[in-house]
């Protein structure tokens, strides 16, 4: 496969990776790499961690942060401290997407998801301080995105009372991030501390809407605004991505008319597809 001044061997491509709709690794491909000048901009910079399927949703998958086992030489990369590590690392080395060759390449190795830190890296491969806030909203038992839409607006609001605009992104599993930009001026520290505060004042006056605590007993009707992915060392799905769930779900921007529709009980918002994007 030529991408750019790139040939790249792909394999496999009738394997079918989501049985439940009959989607081919073919197709997985082929909605990358026609959505790359939208993924692309929300990869640029950021480390990427993937979540590979290689046999499908159905079979098992893992986690890779590190660079893939035998990556060629022309794929970037960045070497960043993680501490607190589970495997005791202070470093780890993530591939960077910038271009259309470094994505088909990790796609192909069967990474259907593709997660993002909240920061970027400078040209020297240093991390930058966040340059987006996220707000996950996380719908419980008896929830759905109608209450995330709800709760959307809610965040909106405050948000914009101090200047900062967001959008919704509909994740592909079962709720939504709202992200808004920032300047890079705040520690990830400082930016969790601010969507914590707001998490719980949101939950302070409605709740029996928003729980800003992941204990799963507090959580049946109610949306878990969850503020903790603002830390430095957590990722959230990359907007366009897609999911290993079932069905090929997008991580997917949406309007905020949509979201208002959805809230006011005249639109059902759902989660898309690749063929319905």
């Amino acid at each position: 496969m030529s991408v750019g001044d790139r040939t790249l061997k792909v394999s496999n491509l009738d394997k079918v990776l989501f049985p439940a709709t009959g989607t081919t690794k073919g197709e997985v491909l082929s909605y990358y790499v026609s959505h790359a000048d939208q993924i692309l901009p929300e990869l640029a910079d950021r480390p990427v961690t993937r979540i590979r399927f290689p046999e499908g949703v159905h079979k098992p998958h893992f986690f890779e942060k590190n660079l893939p086992s035998g990556a060629p030489s022309w794929l970037p990369r960045v070497t960043v401290p993680t501490p607190g590590s589970s495997k005791g690392r202070d470093t780890l080395t993530f591939p960077l997407v910038t271009d259309l060759a470094a994505l088909v390449y990790l796609v192909n190795l069967g990474s259907l998801e593709l997660h993002v830190p909240q920061w970027r890296v400078d040209e020297d491969g240093e991390p930058l301080p966040p340059d987006r806030l996220v707000i996950d909203l996380d719908p419980g038992p008896g929830a759905g995105l109608a209450e995330c839409a709800r709760v959307a607006l809610m965040v909106r609001e405050r948000l914009e009372g101090v200047g900062l605009a967001t959008r919704p992104v509909t994740s592909g599993s079962k709720g939504m991030q709202l992200y808004g930009d920032l300047e890079g001026t705040r520690s990830s520290d400082e930016v969790s501390q601010v969507a914590r505060s707001l998490a719980e004042q949101l939950a302070a006056t409605h709740p029996d809407l928003v729980t800003a605590k992941m204990t799963k007993a507090l959580r049946p009707g109610k949306v878990f605004l969850d503020w903790s992915q603002n830390n430095a060392a957590k990722t959230t799905i990359c907007p366009w991505s897609l999911r290993g769930r079932e069905r090929p779900q997008v991580a997917l921007p949406r309007e905020w008319e949509d979201v208002e529709a959805a809230a006011a009980g005249d639109l059902e918002l759902t989660q898309l597809t690749i063929d319905e994007v």
